[in-house]
């Protein structure tokens, strides 16, 4: 890349910074790559994944399309048109919202229950074969540390796990 920037404020990546940057890029990516594969086998995408774990996690099984898209980092138009989808296939449905007019529950029914259960099992050996099996418990350790640096200021700080 040029580093004859038209503007002097821009701040260059020393070679270090590079070289940590893009390993995290390879990294992202042959791990999302990988569990995306692994999950297609079983009939889902990552985001179908994700909707359904996250609405197993809640009370009522059930979660805003505006609090979902936000976890995402997706929009709630493009959540919308994701929850159409997993409706049609039966995973979820819609409800509304009793707290806010214009907004809507996504409900976990008890297809995508049964759907996220039979996954469960090759998503978590996928996610130990890419990703935790290939790492210390010290990286792990590390790797929190980072990703708790580096999220987003409105996101709730996260207790440490013990």
């Amino acid at each position: 890349m040029s580093k004859n920037p038209s503007d002097g404020s821009v701040r260059w990546l020393t070679p270090d910074e590079e070289r940590a940057w893009r390993a995290f890029r390879r990294m992202m990516i042959a791990v999302q790559t990988g569990t995306a594969r692994d999950l297609s086998q079983v009939g889902l995408s990552e985001p179908d994944y994700e909707v359904l774990s996250t609405l197993s996690e809640r009370p009522d099984h059930a979660g805003t399309l505006h609090g979902q898209a936000a976890k995402m980092g997706w929009s709630r138009s493009r959540l919308s048109r994701h929850a159409t989808r997993m409706e049609a296939r039966g995973l979820i449905r819609r409800a509304p919202d009793p707290d806010d007019g214009r907004g809507c529950l996504l409900v976990l029914t008890e297809h995508g229950l049964d759907t996220l259960v039979d996954a469960a099992p090759a998503h978590l050996r996928s996610v130990r074969h890419h990703f935790i099996d290939r790492l210390a418990p010290e990286d792990l350790t590390a790797l929190e540390h980072i990703a708790r640096k580096v999220e987003p200021p409105d996101e709730a700080p996260r207790p440490p796990q013990t």
